[in-house]
């Protein structure tokens, strides 16, 4: 049952994050994602979350102290009468670290895989999707393409990678998985918002998909998930091949928008940064692929004491749908 505070504070929540991406000042921007933040903080404090006090006080102390960088920036800005370029520079490295900090992009990291560990699925998918979409914004109304953010991606798809591989929650396998989208949908954020759109949409699909299965079945760690996915074979090949896509491998929906990000990066002669993408990639794509062999090729007992579980026709279809998506977009964007 929803209580009514609930969807209080979720509509305050969307509210907020409308607010900062519409606004035309820093300051109004600012209020947008205060509002976003104290609304949320209620939801993560749920019951039905694993660790809801921890989790909701690591995400209110490094989202508040972003928040505090972000309008020290922003009040430094209006109060300069003299705007030098260097003080510019200066002043835009501040205010991106602040929002790189609220979405959870490396180095500024570390809250976010362990914020992820004490929630339910449900607000686990608010933090994957919603909750990037306004800082990520505010940063494309910031963007200037310095060293600095070249660093920031780099630096997320070496470390989302690297500390991936050793992980058995999927909660952080997850959050590690994010950071490293971050990393692709920062450099799509160079030259066009469009395709950052197409990305964000496309992997917000995907990990529903992933989402919705795990909640249904209760699944939390790499021993759960091999043991639930017996139950049903179709599941386990839904299961799968949404891993797939959301590595990026070709067949499937996910490799659609990093096509789009690394025409785009080659289009603008970002060569290095294409190449350095892609190979540190593999390093995410390899820990979901080892995940997906093992599920398939190890032999575990299956139990007869439990009734098999089944997902329902929506469920399906949504898969199908995000699965066959690759082959519609590529006949609907080569007429364009």
């Amino acid at each position: 049952m929803m209580h009514f505070y609930k969807i209080l504070f979720f509509l305050t929540m969307m509210l907020g994050t409308l607010m900062a991406i519409s606004s035309y000042s820093w300051l109004s921007m600012w209020m947008g994602l205060e509002i976003n933040l104290l609304s949320i903080i209620p939801l993560l404090g749920d019951s039905k979350n694993l660790y809801p006090a921890e989790s909701a006080l690591k995400y209110f102390i490094t989202q508040s102290l972003a928040s505090s960088i972000l309008l020290l920036a922003i009040i430094l800005s209006l109060n300069l009468k003299e705007f030098f370029l260097e003080t510019f520079q200066f002043l835009s490295i501040i205010m991106n670290s602040a929002l790189l900090t609220k979405m959870g992009a490396a180095p500024f990291h570390t809250w976010f895989p362990e914020v992820m560990e004490g929630l339910n699925w449900m607000m686990g998918l608010l933090m994957l999707t919603w909750q990037k979409i306004a800082p990520m914004i505010l940063i494309f109304y910031n963007y200037q393409m310095s060293q600095f953010l070249l660093i920031i991606i780099l630096i997320s798809t070496i470390v989302s990678g690297i500390l991936g591989l050793n992980q058995i929650s999927l909660r952080k396998i997850l959050a590690y998985s994010s950071i490293n989208h971050i990393s692709w949908m920062l450099a799509s954020l160079l030259h066009s918002q469009m395709i950052w759109m197409i990305y964000f949409l496309i992997y917000s699909i995907i990990t529903i998909n992933l989402v919705i299965i795990f909640k249904i079945f209760h699944i939390f760690t790499l021993s759960q998930l091999f043991n639930s996915l017996n139950f049903s074979k179709s599941i386990k090949f839904s299961f799968l091949l949404n891993f797939f896509s959301l590595g990026g491998l070709p067949p499937f929906l996910g490799f659609f928008p990093k096509w789009l990000v690394i025409n785009n990066l080659i289009l603008n002669k970002f060569y290095f940064l294409s190449i350095l993408l892609i190979v540190f990639t593999l390093i995410t794509l390899y820990f979901y692929l080892r995940i997906s062999f093992s599920s398939l090729m190890i032999n575990f007992h299956e139990s007869f004491l439990f009734p098999s579980k089944k997902l329902n026709f929506k469920i399906f279809l949504i898969n199908f749908v995000s699965l066959s998506g690759l082959l519609a977009c590529s006949l609907i964007f080569n007429y364009f």
